[in-house]
């Protein structure tokens, strides 16, 4: 193993009071967790805060209550030209396009624009591992903190999982490990990279943002574009996108097949974690809540949670991880919801091939793929003998989950997995799966 860069070590210097009296807008304060850190975070710097958001103040009940008590000025429901020129700093939220008309306003005016990504790598002295990737970084990130931590045990997981990584810098000790998962969006304003760089696979995503795959990528490519010759980038050789990057890397490349565990268990060697404590804390993981989750089993039919699977290739994925664990159980398929410009020409042919039944929430997405499903029908072969898939249109979660349970019969699988946005119906994601799983728990046994 190649060891990590002396440079890399140390303990995190005190931010102090540099940002005392300075005024802070922080843009976007969002439900995921990420803009309570960001507020937090100046407000312990002694700094003047001040929260906008154009998100109104029933919608951000939940993130503002977190901030209860703390010295923040808030503008709801809009912003305000001058709140992004009378600043000394704009933090804007990830989920904010750097092509914003307010942060050109900032941008004209020579305000400073950072994320809290961005100035965490900054401030942080201890080794990070970054994990990035269309589908798998959470689990990845997750195991790879949970092997490191039988070592390290001041390892800290943070990132794209609702906990800001400006939340974790007073944690920060000379030993520390920091997993940190990181989303496109994450990495698009960031001009340092990790030492340690995973990415798990790269499929069409976000084209709703990015103005095509090439770009989408592009974003992902910071995870390593900064780094140095001693730095270690990780990739999946399996995946074709992510297997080109490796001619464009400057630090050392590594491989790995198949799995999220195999990319887990290749950072894992490179801290030199027992196969023991390895065996141990596989044996152990169940899987990450939202992804693939096993909600409960009522009435002999399995109940998953797979509300992250927000692009037609992570519910292919869904689909065939389930059909091999259980080849006789027929698949429920609950998905649908708003399409990030994506094409569902694959997931059409795979949910025709193996789905025995499909519910579909509405959206933009839900009309396409019931278009494309209407194709897929219409030409597919003549000699096969399988019946064309039922589909049932649905408005809401419990509506979905009552009627796949009627379909439902002992051994079959009911499936979240919706390849589409969620905002909508849902406040995001994880609430769209908060409900399914409210609506599964109140089934009879």
């Amino acid at each position: 193993m190649k060891k990590l860069s002396k440079n890399s070590k140390g303990t995190l210097p005190k931010a102090g009071h540099c940002w005392a009296g300075k005024k802070v807008t922080v843009m976007g304060l969002g439900l995921h967790g990420g803009g309570v850190g960001v507020a937090k975070f100046f407000c312990r710097q002694e700094a003047e805060v001040l929260v906008t958001d154009i998100r109104t103040k029933k919608e951000l009940k939940e993130s503002i209550q977190k901030l209860k008590g703390l010295p923040i000025k808030y503008v709801l429901g809009r912003h305000q030209n001058k709140d992004f020129i009378k600043a000394d700093l704009i933090v804007k939220n990830p989920a904010v396009p750097s092509s914003s008309f307010y942060l050109k306003i900032a941008r004209k005016h020579k305000i400073p624009i950072k994320t809290d990504v961005g100035i965490f790598f900054d401030l942080c002295r201890a080794p990070i591992i970054g994990i990035t990737g269309t589908k798998g970084k959470s689990t990845v990130a997750t195991l790879i903190y949970l092997f490191l931590k039988t070592k390290y045990p001041n390892t800290i997981l943070a990132g794209n999982i609702g906990i800001s990584p400006l939340e974790i810098l007073s944690r920060i000790r000379k030993r520390s490990k920091i997993v940190l998962e990181l989303s496109s969006f994450e990495l698009e304003d960031l001009k340092k990279s990790p030492h340690i760089a995973v990415i798990t696979t790269l499929f069409p995503d976000h084209l709703n943002r990015y103005k095509n795959f090439k770009e989408y990528i592009n974003s992902k490519k910071t995870i390593f574009k900064y780094q140095k010759k001693n730095d270690i980038l990780i990739l999946n050789y399996n995946n074709p996108e992510t297997k080109k990057l490796a001619s464009e890397a400057r630090s050392k490349v590594y491989f790995f097949r198949d799995s999220n565990v195999s990319a887990s268990i290749a950072v894992a060697k490179l801290f030199k974690i027992s196969k023991k404590d390895i065996k141990k804390v596989l044996s152990n993981f169940k899987s990450v809540p939202s992804r693939q989750e096993f909600v409960a089993t009522k009435k002999g039919v399995r109940y998953i949670n797979d509300t992250t699977a927000t692009t037609p290739q992570s519910v292919i994925l869904a689909i065939k991880t389930f059909k091999k664990r259980f080849p006789k159980s027929e698949i429920i398929l609950i998905a649908g919801g708003v399409d990030k410009k994506l094409s569902y020409k694959n997931l059409a042919k795979e949910i025709q091939k193996e789905i025995s039944s499909l519910i579909l929430l509405p959206g933009t997405a839900t009309d396409k793929i019931k278009k494309r499903l209407k194709k897929a029908s219409e030409t597919r072969s003549l000699s096969t003998d399988r019946e064309r898939v039922s589909v049932f249109l649905v408005n809401s979660m419990r509506e979905a989950v009552k009627k796949a349970t009627a379909i439902a019969q002992k051994g079959d699988i009911v499936l979240l997995s919706p390849g589409a946005a969620s905002f909508n119906l849902f406040k995001n994601e994880f609430d769209r799966g908060k409900q399914f799983v409210k609506a599964v728990n109140k089934l009879t046994k």
